[in-house]
């Protein structure tokens, strides 16, 4: 904060394990990557280099690096580990891991089927060397996963050593978590939380109407995820109470009492001639 406010929420401070904003890069140059850290570095915690954008990213290495120099945690999207896993190259995955020195790696099956027991050994085999994030849910909006299989994989997930389990939302944010019109499955959410720590959950909220859902429902520390690259600073405002969304969100009972607008039928005086 360039300067205090009072009734201004209580930020995590960062190393951040509460209160998490992942920014997806979909393809980032280094300038920009570099402009990127110039103005959100110090609000941002984790950059996921979204789906398969790694393969064909120039300068990744440099990309990596230059992240990693300003504090923030780098990994690859879900999807790349998919593919690799797909053509039963994991051990060469573990290699890509090992060559780009990463710390954090994604074990996702959004969009292939992989048994759960299977996930759950992957999971505890990566903990052992890195932060592990495990995304729950599947990229297909016609694949339905009741509330309490949401429940089990989540919780055995964290148990087989996953930092944070991501519930699934895509970079469009209608899958998963989210009806297809974006607006989240209230009763669902409602459900895992009652058996899942939210801390332990990363959220992936891209739409401005989801995160405000969020931090409605869990304060300013609700971790949130694919969030773009230029919309870092407003979900910081968000989180603070410094955008009219949550502008009354933190605020004293009497603030907004006294101070909120709010519809009103009476007809306005006309102004004497």
């Amino acid at each position: 904060m360039n300067f205090s406010l009072p009734h201004i929420p209580e930020r995590t401070a960062q190393p951040r394990n509460n209160g998490i904003t992942m920014m997806m890069d979909k393809g980032l140059g280094l300038n920009e990557a570099e402009n990127f850290i110039q103005a959100n570095g110090h609000l941002a915690d984790i950059v996921k280099l979204g789906f398969g954008t790694a393969a064909v990213t120039s300068n990744l290495e440099e990309k990596i690096k230059l992240y990693r120099s300003a504090g923030l945690r780098v990994y690859f999207g879900g999807t790349l580990f998919e593919a690799f896993h797909a053509r039963g190259r994991f051990e060469d995955y573990m290699r890509l891991l090992d060559k780009y020195d990463m710390d954090l790696a994604e074990i996702s099956d959004g969009s292939i089927i992989i048994n759960h027991n299977e996930k759950l050994e992957l999971i505890n085999r990566l903990a052992k060397t890195r932060t592990v994030l495990s995304e729950v849910g599947s990229k297909d909006s016609g694949i339905l996963i009741s509330p309490g299989r949401w429940i089990k994989m989540m919780s055995s997930e964290l148990e087989a050593g996953s930092w944070k389990v991501i519930a699934e939302g895509r970079e469009a944010g209608n899958v998963g978590v989210f009806r297809p019109n974006g607006t989240a499955h209230t009763m669902l959410i409602n459900k895992i939380i009652a058996k899942v720590k939210p801390e332990d959950i990363l959220w992936e909220a891209p739409q401005k109407n989801q995160q405000v859902w969020f931090i409605k429902l869990f304060g300013a520390n609700v971790n949130l995820g694919n969030i773009a690259p230029n919309e870092i600073i407003p979900l910081e405002c968000l989180r603070l109470g410094l955008r009219g969304d949550t502008f009354f969100e933190f605020l004293p009972e009497d603030y907004a009492q006294r101070l909120k607008q709010v519809d009103s039928d009476e007809p306005e005086e006309e102004e004497e001639a």
